[in-house]
C-alpha cells in the first residue's frame, strides 16, 4: 500500500488530488503520521478521523477528506452514513473526484447487495481514466456484480484485475479466477465465445479441459498440468498455479494397510454401527454395487429405470446419523444386527482376503476418545474410520493424532484439517441437493414448510445458503407445527403458500435511504420485514417440504386445492416422506411430487436392495446406515484424492459423492417423482 500520493496544484501548494484513490484496505484504527511541511493526507485511518479532519479543513482538502471518510465507512460496514456522506458531496468537483464519487457509490452497491445497481454505475465508468488502485477496486466491482451468476465477463474481470495485484491479492485473483471456471455450467461453457486476441482466456479455459478432462487420474493430471504450463509459458496461471492445483502437483497416495474402524458397539447407537459395520465389511468384500470412482462426467450408474413400489422405504423416515446415542432413526429399528457380538472391543475382524487390508474394531462406548486414538496408532493403523457421534468427532481437534481420518459425522464448528475428511447423512445434505435441484428447474421463488425445532432451522439455512450460491433470490418459510396444529391450520384456509423471508446475512444497523449520484439513483434496498414475494421473484413456484407421510397426506392435497391444473407450481420432498407400504391411491394423490433418495434405495442395484433390504427387515433407515458403510470403504480408499485433488468425484450408493476445500462430503441424490401412480427416477 502507498502510504501518501501528493500532487502539484495551481498555486504551487501541495494538495491530495488523487489520494482517495489509494485506500486498499480496511482501516487501522488510528491516525496517521503526517510530516511537517506539506500538506498531503496518508491513508490508513478509520472514518472517525477523516470525519473529524473534514470538519476541520479547508475548501482545498475537505471533499478529499469526504471522500476517504466515505471509503473508510463502506469498509468498517457503516452503511447507512456512507450513503449520507455520498449525498452531500459538493456538486462541482474534480474529474478525479468524480471518478472516484462513482467507484464508492459502485462499492456501496455491492455492500448493500445491489449488485444490477453497482453494474450500471460501472458501465458509465471509463476504466482508462483510473488510476491503478481504482482500476483494482473497478474490476472489483464488476466481479462482485457478477458473482452470483459464474460468467465469461466475470472472468474477463478477474484477468484484468490480474497485474494490479500483489503478492497475497494476487495469489487469491487466481484462485478465483479458477473457481468462477468451475463454477460455470457444462452448458455455459458449450456456448462460450472468445475473442482472437483473448490469449490469457483461451489458456485458462485450455486448463480447465485439462482438468475435468484428467481429474480423475492424479498421475494423468499431473502430466496434463506440466505439458499445459509448457504451452502457455505466459499465462499468470502457468507462473502462479491455483491452489488447488498446486496441491496436484504435490499429490501422495495415502496407504490403508490397516484401517481403525471407531464405532459404539454398544449401548443405544450400535444399532447404526452394527448396520454401518456391516456395509463397510460387504464392500471391503466387493459386494455387488460397491460404489466406483465416477466416470469424467460424474454421472451416476442410475439409469432412470421405474422403481418398483416394493422397493419404497417404510415409515417416517430419517437419513441423518445420530447426533447423540440416544438418538434413533424413524420406523422400526432392530435392536442388533446378528453379526455384532462377533466384533468385541479392540478384536481384530479379518475381513476378505489375507492381502487385503486389516480392519480393526475400536468401541467408543468402551473408553475414551484419546485412549483409542493412541492405542490404534499402536497397533500400526494407517488410517481411522469414524467416529460416528458429533460430540466424538469434535473431540478430535484437541488430539495431535497425525493419521487420516474419515469422520463419519459433520460436527456444528467444523474445522478444516489436512488429515480429516467429514462424510455423514445429514438432513442439511439433503436441503442443499434439493436447493440445487429446484434451482436447476429455473424455479424462481421457492416456499420451505418445514418443522419447528431445530431441524427446521438448519434445514432452512442449508436449503437458502446453497439457493443463494446457486444464484437465487429470496427464500420464503413457512413452519408446520404438530399434526394438531397442522389439521387445524388445514380446516382454517389450507396451507397457505406464503412465508416469511429467509435472511442469509445479518441485518444493517439502520435502514439506508435512496440517494442520487452522479445522475444516478440509487435506491434504498428493502429489509427483510418488507418484502413480500412479488418483490423476490413472483409468486411462490415451488415448495420443499419436509414431513411425515402422514404429515404429507395432509398437506399435499391442501396445496393441489390452492392451485387450478393449469398451475406451474413444483412439489419436492425430502426423503422423510417416502413411504413402504404406500398404495395405489396414495401414490396417485402424490401426483407430480418429486422426492430425493439416495441411489440404492432409488433403483441404482435392485438386487443389492432387495438383500439388504430382506436382511434389516425392511427398515431402510437402516438400509441407508449400510449404503453409508460401503461409501464409507471407498471413501476411505480414496481418501487422499478426495483430500487433495479438488473435483474428484465416486458415484456410491448414498449418492455421487464430491468434497469441499474442507473435505466435508457432499452427496448429489437421486430425484424421483409419483407419475400416474408409479414412482419413476428423473435423474
Amino acid at each position: 500500500m502507498l502510504s501518501s500520493y501528493v500532487m502539484s496544484f495551481k498555486t504551487g501548494r501541495f494538495i491530495p488530488a488523487v489520494l482517495v484513490a489509494l485506500i486498499l484496505a480496511a482501516c487501522s484504527g488510528q491516525a496517521p503520521q503526517t510530516p511537517s511541511g506539506t500538506a498531503q493526507i496518508k491513508t490508513g485511518a478509520n472514518a472517525d478521523y477523516y470525519l473529524q479532519q473534514m470538519q476541520q479543513a479547508g475548501n482545498d482538502s475537505k471533499t478529499d477528506y469526504q471522500l476517504l471518510a466515505i471509503r473508510a465507512l463502506i469498509n468498517e460496514g457503516r452503511l447507512d452514513q456512507a450513503q449520507q456522506q455520498l449525498g452531500t458531496l459538493p456538486q462541482q468537483l474534480s474529474d478525479v473526484q468524480q471518478h472516484e464519487q462513482l467507484l464508492l457509490s459502485a462499492e456501496l452497491a455491492v455492500a448493500q447487495k445491489r449488485p444490477q445497481d453497482a453494474a450500471a454505475i460501472t458501465q458509465k465508468m471509463d476504466s482508462s481514466q483510473l488510476t491503478p488502485d481504482q482500476q483494482a477496486r473497478y474490476y472489483q466491482v464488476q466481479i462482485a456484480a457478477g458473482q452470483s451468476q459464474p460468467s465469461l465477463d466475470v472472468i474477463r474481470a478477474y484477468i484484468a484485475q490480474e497485474p494490479l495485484l500483489k503478492d497475497q491479492a494476487h495469489q487469491q485473483n487466481i484462485d478465483a479466477t479458477w473457481q468462477t471456471l468451475l463454477a460455470m455450467s457444462a452448458q455455459s461453457q458449450t456456448n462460450l465465445v472468445i475473442n482472437a486476441n483473448e490469449n490469457v482466456l483461451q489458456g485458462w479455459l485450455d486448463l480447465q479441459h485439462v482438468y475435468q478432462d484428467n481429474k480423475q487420474d492424479p498421475s494423468l493430471l499431473k502430466a496434463g498440468i506440466k505439458d499445459w504450463q509448457t504451452r502457455y509459458p505466459q499465462n499468470p496461471a502457468a507462473k502462479t498455479l491455483p491452489t488447488q492445483l498446486n496441491q496436484v502437483l504435490n499429490y501422495q497416495p495415502t496407504s490403508t494397510g490397516q484401517i481403525a474402524l471407531f464405532l459404539p458397539m454398544t449401548g443405544q447407537a450400535q444399532v447404526f454401527s452394527d448396520a454401518i459395520q456391516q456395509g463397510f465389511n460387504a464392500a471391503r468384500n466387493g459386494a455387488a454395487g460397491a460404489p466406483q470412482p465416477a466416470p469424467a462426467g460424474g454421472q451416476s450408474p442410475a439409469d432412470g429405470a421405474q422403481v418398483a413400489a416394493a422397493a419404497q422405504p417404510q415409515g417416517a423416515v430419517t437419513a441423518a446419523t445420530p447426533d447423540t446415542a440416544a438418538a434413533q432413526p424413524q420406523g422400526a429399528v432392530t435392536t442388533a444386527a446378528p453379526d455384532a457380538a462377533a466384533n468385541p472391543p479392540l478384536a481384530t475382524a479379518p475381513v476378505g482376503s489375507a492381502a487385503g487390508p486389516q480392519i480393526k474394531i475400536y468401541d467408543t462406548s468402551a473408553q475414551p476418545l484419546p485412549a483409542l486414538l493412541a492405542q490404534a496408532q499402536q497397533d500400526g493403523a494407517t488410517v481411522i474410520v469414524g467416529p460416528l457421534l458429533k460430540n466424538e468427532v469434535e473431540q478430535l481437534y484437541t488430539s495431535q493424532n497425525s493419521l487420516n481420518i474419515l469422520a463419519l459425522n459433520q460436527p456444528e464448528n467444523l474445522q478444516n484439517r489436512p488429515n480429516i475428511c467429514y462424510f455423514s447423512l445429514s438432513p442439511e445434505d439433503e436441503a442443499r441437493d434439493a436447493a440445487n435441484h429446484i434451482f436447476q428447474q429455473h424455479r424462481q421463488q421457492p416456499l420451505l414448510l418445514v418443522p419447528t425445532g431445530s431441524l427446521g432451522d438448519r434445514i432452512v439455512k442449508a436449503f437458502a445458503d446453497a439457493w443463494s450460491k446457486a444464484g437465487g433470490g429470496t427464500v420464503l418459510e413457512q413452519r408446520i407445527g404438530s399434526m394438531g396444529d397442522l389439521k387445524q391450520a388445514i380446516n382454517s384456509g389450507g396451507i397457505q403458500l406464503t412465508g416469511q423471508p429467509v435472511s442469509t446475512a445479518p441485518a444493517a444497523a439502520a435502514q439506508p435511504q435512496a440517494v442520487t449520484i452522479a445522475g444516478l439513483t440509487i435506491p434504498a434496498p428493502p429489509s427483510d420485514a418488507a418484502v413480500s414475494p412479488s418483490a423476490t421473484g413472483g409468486p411462490v413456484d415451488a415448495v420443499y417440504i419436509i414431513a411425515t407421510p402422514s404429515e404429507l397426506a395432509l398437506i399435499k392435497p391442501s396445496i393441489d386445492m390452492r392451485v387450478s391444473s393449469r398451475s406451474q407450481l413444483g412439489l419436492y420432498a425430502s426423503s422423510r416422506s417416502y413411504q413402504a407400504d404406500a398404495g395405489p391411491d396414495y401414490r396417485l394423490e402424490m401426483e407430480g411430487l418429486e422426492f430425493s433418495d439416495i441411489p440404492l434405495l432409488a433403483g441404482s442395484n435392485p438386487a443389492l436392495l432387495q438383500q439388504v433390504s430382506a436382511q434389516f427387515k425392511e427398515d431402510y433407515s437402516l438400509v441407508r446406515l449400510y449404503a453409508m458403510g460401503m461409501d464409507a470403504w471407498t471413501l476411505v480408499n480414496h481418501f487422499s484424492q478426495m483430500r487433495q485433488i479438488p473435483g474428484f468425484q465416486v458415484s456410491g450408493d448414498t449418492g455421487v459423492l464430491t468434497a469441499t476445500p474442507d473435505c466435508v462430503i457432499n452427496r448429489k441424490l437421486s430425484w424421483l417423482k409419483y407419475q400416474q401412480g408409479q414412482i419413476t427416477q428423473i435423474m
